[in-house]
């Protein structure tokens, strides 16, 4: 279906392909840089989630009863 892959700065159609042949070698070492990391994304998500069941575990009573205070005022009208 798509044929033989082609090596790193192997043209596509003519001088077309020439143009891009730097984007393609900027795009191939970038991804070759970041191989094996990973991305921050990743980490600032695991870091939130454990940041908030850690704070959920030792605050959750408190704020259960916070909570139940707001609905009961709010009731109560």
């Amino acid at each position: 279906m798509f044929g033989r892959a082609r090596p790193c700065g192997q043209s596509v159609a003519g001088s077309q392909g020439a143009e891009h042949t730097g984007t393609m070698k900027a795009v191939i070492a970038r991804l070759h840089d970041e191989r094996g990391d990973v991305p921050g994304w990743v980490l600032i998500t695991l870091m939130t989630a454990g940041l908030v069941i850690l704070i959920w575990g030792l605050a959750g009573p408190a704020l259960s009863q916070v909570f139940q205070q707001a609905i009961e005022r709010v009731s109560g009208f």
